[in-house]
This record gives structure tokens, C-alpha cells and sequence, in this order.
């Protein structure tokens, strides 16, 4: 038996080859898991109008003609899925809260962009509430949206209230609450929803800045 040779400073050493990465998915794999991702989404959007963001996930992988496990290797859970539905709609209202932060006085601005908000998320039932109960959760997929949300009307709402247009006392959590609570409203009684305005008026009544308190005449005292 040939004895080993020891391994000195002297010795050469034979360089192991690198490490590489998996080489990537196929073209044509890539292009089925991108027409079956749109395929999910398109049937997400549907499922979740008519059952809300409770919507059952086996109901989507159904109508998209996908298996469930197909479903869940694109979106592991619900707030997943829920999130990339959502990700262009809040996309645009943050594109929307800049635009109107420059186009707008303030007040009008907040007004204006508040609405949107709410009209938006009513397209889903539970969805108000959903935002909600993630707002303070960070391992949330839906975490992110939420803050997004919050810093535009927040920055809106600075500006009407530098303008002297909003009380001073109410921060983006206020607001995010507020608009989200109108949301809720309507899911749980369907037959307020029509009274969305008016509810949405009187938010935005409670927000202007309080009368100064009157100085009582020493005369009536």
C-alpha cells in the first residue's frame, strides 16, 4: 500500500471545484409557472369578490384549473395571495397620495384621497378588517401594505394639518382606523353601505379643528 504524503506548507494543494448555483428552471417551466401564477390571480380576484378575503383557497386552485398544491407552492397562505391582489390597487393609491399632495389644497387632498382608499377596499368584504388585524404584525405578508397605506395618508394629513385644515391630535393610525372602522360598517350591515357618504362626511367633520372655546362675559357670571 502506497503510504499517504503528508501535506506541509510545501505541498501543493488541489483547488475543489466551486460551488454553483442550480441552474435555473427551463424556459418553458418558467413560462408555465408564470401562466399559472396569472392564472391564480385572475381566479383569486373573482373568488375573493364573491366570498370575501375569507375566500377558500381550494376554490380558487379550482377555478384557476390548478392544483391546490400548485396554488400554495406560488402563495403559501391566504395573506399571501391576498397581498399580491392587493399590491397593484396600493401601488396606485400611493402613486394617487402624491399626485393629489401636489395637484390639491390640502384638506381637499386628504378628502379626496381617504375616499379612494375607502372605495377601494370595499371591493373585498373582510378586507377592512383584515388591514386591521395586521397592522401591528410584522411577519405579515400584508404588514407592508398597511404601512404603505398609513405613511400616504399620513403624509397627507400632515399637510392639511399644517394648513391649519385638520386637528393637530390625529396621527396616520387615527385615520387608518377610521376609514378601516367606515369599511367594516358596511361589510357587517350591507344595508348602511348606502349611507357611505354621508358616514364618510361626518369622519371628516369630527377631523376639523375645534372652535376656539368662548371667553365668558364677567357680566354673566
Amino acid at each position: 500500500m502506497t503510504a499517504e504524503t503528508p501535506v506541509t506548507a510545501e505541498t501543493p494543494v488541489t483547488a475543489q471545484p466551486p460551488v454553483t448555483a442550480e441552474p435555473p428552471a427551463p424556459r418553458g417551466q418558467r413560462a408555465d409557472a408564470q401562466r399559472n401564477q396569472g392564472r391564480i390571480l385572475e381566479a383569486a380576484r373573482a373568488v375573493v369578490e364573491e366570498q370575501g378575503t375569507q375566500a377558500s383557497l381550494r376554490d380558487v386552485a379550482r377555478r384557476a384549473e390548478v392544483g391546490l398544491g400548485t396554488l400554495y407552492r406560488h402563495f403559501p397562505t391566504r395573506d399571501a395571495l391576498l397581498e399580491t391582489l392587493l399590491r397593484e390597487r396600493f401601488d396606485l393609491l400611493a402613486a394617487r397620495a402624491v399626485e393629489l399632495g401636489t395637484d390639491r389644497p390640502p384638506e381637499e387632498a386628504l378628502r379626496e384621497w381617504l375616499r379612494g382608499f375607502t372605495l377601494s377596499t370595499g371591493t373585498y368584504r373582510g378586507l377592512s378588517a383584515s388591514l386591521m388585524a395586521t397592522l401591528n404584525e410584522a411577519d405579515s405578508p400584508l404588514h407592508a401594505s398597511c404601512l404603505a397605506m398609513r405613511q400616504a395618508a399620513g403624509t397627507l394629513l400632515a399637510r392639511a394639518q399644517d394648513a391649519g385644515r385638520i386637528r393637530p391630535d390625529v396621527d396616520g393610525t387615527d385615520l387608518f382606523a377610521l376609514v378601516n372602522a367606515l369599511g367594516w360598517i358596511s361589510d357587517q350591515a350591507p344595508s348602511i353601505a348606502a349611507r357611505g357618504d354621508h358616514l364618510f362626511g361626518l369622519v371628516m367633520d369630527g377631523l376639523a379643528p375645534r372652535p376656539p372655546a368662548a371667553t365668558a362675559d364677567p357680566a354673566d357670571r
